[in-house]
């Protein structure tokens, strides 16, 4: 071998992925009373975000009530009574009938398909309260350039309604007078998006703190969102129901988390969170009320210019939900800091933590108790978490294809053959992974079962 790998010594077991059999749901809690945001400042400390109501907005300093009555909503609830009955198809794009998306959004019912020409939509706020709701562009995507408009001073799209699907869309550029504009603003509901980019927003994705909320995200692209101020993300999810991502690509954050969940279930599974040269990142992953957290089969990266030395954080700001747990299987985590990186920062409190096979290459910090390489029994700690793990690793970057190029596929010579261990079940969910992430924002099925810990069962040259 021409890279050393350090076995790490006693670590917990990891997360899951494909259910066993039918999990309980989470029993949710009521929303706390309080409405704001409590945010970690990096060095142990919380700044504390006010809430602003969402029936107000901020204008010149002041809070006015917002007017919800106008002559173009008005036009179209006249349209809407001439079509006929049953889910239509709308069809959106500067040479239809139908030319902006705040229209289709207007004229829509519940069942009904918006498809959208491909092409830049400049300024074209909507808001959606549909039930059972497709917006798909066809023929490529559909590039929304916010360019200073917002729905509600809040996002792009404002999303409220039942079960809602969003394919092939660019959200670009939103802003709001609290600094944090969303590509799409998340706020009851089931929403699922497929195939999309935010790019340069203040925020990604906000979401409310809805507890029967459900946000999935798959092949998506999070690209150079965030505020310098740190309180906005490329993702934010509030105290929602669920949130599983997979497949999708979180890179060069503004400032802020590439991924931030404060959801009492999480699954995140195949993605790419590196922020890359130049990124200013804080966190790249963090939960910071608990809830249970399964990270299977991810790259993640932290940049040399992170101001903040922990990669994963949990439990940071008090742990909110009943379950509180973190599963991880099959991570490669890469430090790129010169020095003083955190692989994982916890706070006491968690019920369990189970790491098995993960790659750990960099200087940063670890827990030896938590990313052990010999499979350890349960134990438990004197804080109470108890601690499973095995099959971890720290490897060197000259086990890599071309990890200059962000490349962590091991390479043929150091594949560390029979290092992989069954990483089991938890929660009655299978952790082993069945998928790794492919790059640019998908993923590559895996035929038959695993035999390397890291992110990647294919190996590079």
């Amino acid at each position: 071998m021409h890279c050393a790998v350090r076995c790490l010594a006693a670590a917990p077991m990891l997360l899951a992925l494909h259910a066993a059999g039918a999990a309980a749901e989470p029993s949710l809690p009521p929303d706390s009373s309080f409405k704001g945001d409590l945010i970690g400042d990096g060095r142990g400390g919380v700044v504390v975000k006010p809430y602003t109501p969402p029936d107000e907005v901020r204008d010149g300093g002041r809070l006015e009530p917002r007017s919800l009555s106008t002559a173009d909503e008005a036009a179209s609830a006249a349209l809407r009574k001439s079509f006929p009955p049953g889910p239509m198809t709308l069809e959106v794009g500067p040479g239809r009938k139908i030319r902006t998306i705040a229209e289709a959004a207007r004229l829509a019912r519940d069942g009904d398909t918006i498809l959208i020409d491909p092409g830049v939509y400049g300024r074209d706020v909507a808001i959606f309260t549909q039930d059972r709701l497709t917006i798909r562009a066809v023929g490529g995507r559909a590039r929304l350039d916010a360019a200073g408009a917002s729905a509600e001073d809040k996002a792009t799209w404002v999303v409220r309604g039942g079960h809602i699907q969003v394919e092939n869309i660019e959200f670009i550029g939103a802003r709001s007078s609290a600094q944090n504009g969303a590509g799409i603003r998340f706020e009851a509901g089931k929403l699922v998006l497929r195939n999309c980019l935010f790019r340069d927003n203040e925020n990604g994705i906000l979401t409310s703190s809805n507890s029967k909320a459900e946000l999935e995200i798959e092949n998506s692209e999070f690209d150079h969102n965030g505020t310098v101020e740190g309180y906005a993300h490329q993702l934010y999810a509030g105290n929602i129901a669920r949130l599983r991502v997979s497949g999708s690509y979180f890179h060069r954050t503004v400032g802020g988390h590439l991924l931030k969940s404060r959801a009492a279930y999480n699954t995140i599974i195949y993605n790419r969170l590196t922020d890359e040269a130049g990124g200013e990142a804080s966190y790249e992953l963090e939960f910071p009320n608990g809830g249970l957290a399964y990270v299977v089969g991810n790259l993640i990266q932290q940049s040399a210019t992170s101001p903040n030395p922990a990669i994963v954080a949990v439990g940071l700001e008090g742990y909110r939900w009943p379950k509180n747990a973190l599963y991880l299987a099959n991570n490669t985590i890469v430090d790129d800091r010169a020095a003083d990186g955190v692989f994982l920062r916890a706070a006491p409190g968690l019920q369990a933590i189970k790491a098995v096979n993960n790659l750990l290459v960099g200087e940063g910090k670890r827990d030896a108790g938590v990313f052990a390489a010999k499979q350890n029994p349960q134990r438990q700690p004197a804080d109470g978490t108890r601690i499973e793990s095995g099959g971890n690793f720290s490897v060197g970057r000259d086990a890599f294809s071309a990890p200059e190029r962000l490349d962590y596929r091991m390479r043929p010579d150091h594949a560390l053959p029979g290092a992989y261990q069954s990483p089991g079940t938890a929660n009655g969910i299978d952790l082993t992974p069945r998928a790794e992430y492919a790059h640019p924002a998908g993923t590559k099925h895996l035929n038959g079962t695993p035999s390397l810990p890291g992110a990647f069962q294919s190996t590079g040259r």
